[in-house]
């Protein structure tokens, strides 16, 4: 069975509606598995937790307990953010990085590599899946485990989008043995439609459900992930584990055309959307989502707001991350007279193609958890322990002393994942995101402006066309549902485009979204983005 649509993309999606309880994510077996939750009375945390258990089991290349989070919660209308993001081994020491690593960039300065134990941060996913439950579930992390650890035991069919990014990640993950006996059943990636299990990984959260997150914060299960790391050259030890703990840290904000817009502080890159929409706020933007100059303006201060993003953004405990300058709207202001009719540069670069999972649960008392769960690149490191990945989300650490985001023991790195929300004169409205890498402020920015600028519902604001900046001048557009003179129009302006076929072809996407408004008599309306596998889906 070929699994090919020669008429190209194009939703053909509604915007499901629903009043007792919400969940949207990329895979229907974990957003079916979420709304379960609810129906037999459970919490959007419980939700949430449950659904981002089963993500890891049927998208592992993207996510899971050997990764990190991110939330933002609203319950009974307080606002939090719960950082679940880990810290470098408590051994790293930049100039010891530097001499091991064989990964030299450009400039032949030494970077921190993708692969093997080096990258390897502790893995705080599952310490923040427990914060997350303790503080707003009724359900026990085990029960909220038991429909993933049923997924991995039994098996479940690969999915088309998913079987192609976990091809297209195989050659990473068959540099280790123990990852390729795990995900590269009879030596390649599951075929679309295959069923795959991963008994490890049911055992492991078995363990997990037995014995409590301990199993892995210095139990037999975090045994098992040093050793992987040390013998692939990392240095995270037991203690590093046994230490980490998850932190409830206040949201971040600003306000796009009267809707007020919520994400998650640094160490993450939300601030990186808000500044980019402060600066959108300074332009008359055109309803038309294909209108040159529109696309133009979001283009032009994306640059400018990631450059500011990758030259500040940090772990606050480690270094002042001017937040309250990149949110001011008189700097947003200042930073818009740099754009003009033709693209510029300013400096800027988005960072690599990396994947992750989003999610949004509503329950029917109107709470929320907007969720994001990660393991960084496809299969993180490409070492496996316990049935899962491993991050490399140390990757994203400098091993140039002098930067702010230089690996330090003990420190966060600079995080791509963000989770979103948004407020409307002081109630809550929305849970959203969009996953993707560097994909996910520029997402954010496009979804907003799609939303406020052009009227567009959360299933239609998904499917509008988007660009997606890498560096430079250089940005990716989804060229086959824009008109010849749009795409010509942007060329002129001396933007470098990659045209949409191109661009995917290369390994490259646009993201995926996922969104649950909530109006003001209570009803629900959700997105889910189309090009991913998920659904949004309520009762």
């Amino acid at each position: 069975m070929e699994f090919t649509y020669p008429w190209g993309f194009n939703s053909r999606r509604s915007a499901p509606m629903a009043t007792n309880g919400m969940v949207a994510t990329s895979h229907p077996l974990a957003a079916r598995a979420g709304v379960k939750v609810l129906e037999d009375g459970g919490t959007a945390a419980d939700a949430a937790v449950a659904t981002a258990a089963v993500l890891n089991v049927v998208e592992p290349h993207m996510t899971g307990i050997g990764g990190d989070m991110f939330a933002l919660t609203q319950f009974d209308e307080r606002y939090e953010a719960l950082n679940g993001s880990g810290r470098a081994p408590e051994a790293a020491e930049i100039e010891t990085y530097r001499e091991r690593t064989n990964n030299v960039g450009d400039d032949g300065e030494p970077r921190m590599p993708e692969d093997g134990g080096m990258p390897v941060t502790t893995p705080g996913a599952l310490d923040g899946w427990k914060t997350l439950v303790d503080r707003y579930g009724t359900f026990e992390l085990a029960e909220l485990l038991a429909p993933a650890a049923e997924y991995a035991r039994e098996g479940f069919p690969v999915t088309e989008y998913i079987s192609r990014q976990w091809a297209n990640a195989a050659d990473r993950v068959e540099q280790f043995d123990e990852s390729a006996e795990t995900f590269l059943p009879n030596g390649e990636a599951p075929a679309p439609g295959q069923r795959f299990s991963n008994p490890a990984f049911a055992e492991s959260l078995e363990t997990i459900a037995e014995e409590g997150i301990e199993a892995l914060y210095g139990g037999e299960v975090g045994e098992a992930i040093v050793e992987t790391v040390r013998d692939h050259g990392g240095t995270l030890s037991l203690s590093d584990l046994e230490a980490h703990e998850s932190e409830w840290t206040e949201p971040i904000s600003t306000e796009y055309g009267g809707v007020e817009v919520l994400e998650h502080p640094p160490n993450g890159q939300g601030i990186v959307a808000l500044e980019a929409l402060n600066i959108a706020e300074e332009f008359d933007l055109a309803a038309d989502v294909g209108n040159e100059e529109r696309l133009h303006t979001l283009i032009e201060a994306t640059k400018i707001a990631f450059a500011d993003g990758h030259a500040h953004v940090t772990d606050p405990e480690f270094a002042d991350v001017p937040t309250e300058t990149m949110l001011s709207p008189s700097y947003a202001a200042e930073r818009a007279t740099e754009i003009g009719p033709e693209a510029g540069e300013y400096g800027a670069r988005a960072g690599e193609h990396a994947n992750t999972v989003y999610l949004t649960a509503v329950d029917g008392d109107g709470n929320a958890v907007s969720f994001i769960n990660s393991v960084y690149m496809g299969f993180g490191s490409a070492l496996t322990a316990g049935g899962f990945a491993l991050q490399n989300r140390g990757h994203s650490f400098s091993l140039d002393p002098g930067h702010t985001n230089a690996l330090e023991a003990g420190k966060r790195p600079f995080h791509t994942i963000i989770p979103a929300m948004l407020r409307e004169e002081g109630e809550f409205r929305a849970s959203w995101g969009v996953m993707g890498g560097s994909m996910q402020p520029q997402g954010h920015l496009q979804v907003v402006a799609n939303l406020v600028d052009s009227g567009l519902n959360p299933q239609t604001a998904l499917d509008a066309p988007r660009f997606r900046f890498t560096e430079g001048k250089r940005v990716a557009l989804e060229t086959n549902r824009l008109t010849k003179q749009t795409v010509s129009g942007l060329l002129e302006r001396g933007h470098d485009l990659i045209d949409e076929d191109t661009f995917l072809g290369e390994g490259g996407h646009f993201g995926g979204g996922q969104f649950v408004y909530r109006d003001p008599e209570g009803t629900l309306i959700g997105g889910s983005d189309p090009r991913r596998d998920g659904q949004a889906i309520g009762f």
